[in-house]
C-alpha cells in the first residue's frame, strides 16, 4: 500500500512538471500565457502516468540507449491512445502535431517521440533517485493524509472537468446561431441554407469590430467556464461537427486580444 502512495505522489510530481512544460511551451508558441492542462489544477496527467511507467518499467535498466529507445517507444503509445481516446469520448482532438514532419495521424510525431526519449533518460538516471529519497524521507503519516487529501481532490477535478467539457459541440451549435443572427443584422456575413459559413465569413475580411464584440460575448455566454478554459489551453482543438466555427471564435478571439 505504501508503495502504491508513493507512486501516486510521483504521479502527481511529474504532471506537474509536465503542466509546467507544455504551459512554457504553449506560451512561447503562441505569444500569450497559456494555462494548460486537461484539468483545472497545475497538472498533465499523461506525463506522470509516462514518467511512472518509465520508473516501474525501466528503473533498473541501465543503459541509456536502451531507455531512450523504450521512453520514446512507450511514451508515443501513450500519447497515441490518449488522445484517441479522447476523441472516442468527446468528439473532439486536443492536439495535432499534422504540421510537424513525421507525423502519424496527427497524434503523435518524430519530435516529440525524441523529448520523451531524452526525459525517460533523465527521469531514471537523475530525478527519480532524488524524487524517491525525498517521498522516503516523509513521515508515514504525512504520505497518508497527502495522498487521501490530493486524491480527492484530483478525482474532484476529473469530475467537474468532465461534466463541464459535455455537450461541447451543442455550444458550438449555439454558438453558430448567434454568429449567424449577428452576422445577418450587421451585414458582414451570411450562411447559405445548409448553415455553412461563407468564405467572406471564414476569412474574416468583412468583420467589423462591434460584429467580433458580439461574437466574444456571446462566447463568454454560450460557453461554460471549463468550455472557454479548453478552447484557450488547446489552440489545435478541433471537433468533428462545426469546427470551422470554433476556428472563427479563435481568429476573432486573436484579433481582439492583439487590440
Amino acid at each position: 500500500m505504501l508503495f502504491v502512495e508513493k507512486l501516486f505522489l510521483w504521479f502527481l510530481f511529474y504532471s506537474f512538471c509536465g503542466w509546467v512544460y507544455e504551459s512554457i511551451l504553449v506560451s512561447i508558441l503562441e505569444r500569450r500565457p497559456v494555462n494548460r492542462g486537461f484539468l483545472n489544477g497545475p497538472v498533465c496527467p499523461i506525463y506522470g502516468a509516462g514518467a511512472v511507467g518509465a520508473v516501474v518499467v525501466l528503473g533498473q535498466v541501465h543503459n541509456p540507449l536502451v531507455v531512450f529507445l523504450l521512453s520514446m517507444v512507450g511514451a508515443s503509445i501513450l500519447e497515441y491512445v490518449t488522445s484517441w481516446v479522447m476523441e472516442a469520448l468527446f468528439h473532439a482532438r486536443w492536439w495535432d502535431y499534422s504540421d510537424y514532419k513525421f507525423n502519424l495521424n496527427g497524434r503523435i510525431c518524430l519530435l516529440g517521440a525524441f523529448v520523451f526519449g531524452v526525459g525517460g533518460v533523465l527521469i531514471t538516471s537523475v530525478i527519480q533517485p532524488q524524487v524517491a529519497g525525498v517521498t522516503d524521507r516523509l513521515p508515514l503519516p504525512a504520505i497518508h493524509w497527502l495522498c487521501g487529501v490530493l486524491f480527492v481532490l484530483t478525482l474532484i477535478d476529473l469530475v467537474v472537468t468532465v461534466c463541464g467539457i459535455m455537450h461541447f459541440e451543442n455550444s458550438l451549435d449555439n454558438l453558430m446561431a448567434a454568429m449567424t443572427h449577428y452576422g445577418d443584422a450587421m451585414k458582414v456575413a451570411v450562411s447559405d441554407v445548409t448553415g455553412k459559413m461563407s468564405e467572406s465569413w471564414k476569412s474574416g475580411k468583412e468583420m467589423s469590430f462591434d460584429f467580433m464584440m458580439r461574437v466574444r460575448d456571446a462566447a463568454m455566454s454560450i460557453f461554460n467556464r471549463q468550455q472557454r478554459r479548453m478552447i484557450a489551453s488547446f489552440p489545435k482543438l478541433r471537433t468533428e461537427r462545426n469546427n470551422d466555427v470554433l476556428e472563427q471564435l479563435r481568429r476573432i478571439l486573436e484579433s481582439l486580444y492583439r487590440h
